[in-house]
């Protein structure tokens, strides 16, 4: 991964959204969580066939929120790694 900047940290961590180090375990935490969460939130209406375009937005952010979770705990992690 490239040095990390303290003068910049927003866009230190919307590099490491697409960092090839962090994104394998990102993908795979996405899959899980973002599946459960799916799940619970709109199986209900998936299975219904009440799936609007709105809800279909709400489920995209269901994946995208985990792998940014998950991108922030790995850049946290680094980052305080890197000042130890």
């Amino acid at each position: 991964m490239s040095r990390m900047s303290t003068q910049n940290p927003l866009a230190d961590y919307l590099s490491c959204l697409v960092n090839q180090k962090m994104m394998p375990t990102a993908f795979k935490v996405t899959v899980i969580v973002g599946t459960v969460l799916f799940s619970i939130n709109h199986g209900k209406a998936l299975l219904n066939g009440e799936m609007s375009r709105d809800r279909w937005f709400s489920a995209a952010l269901t994946y995208c929120i985990p792998y940014m979770v998950n991108i922030h705990g790995q850049y946290t992690s680094r980052f305080n790694s890197a000042e130890s």
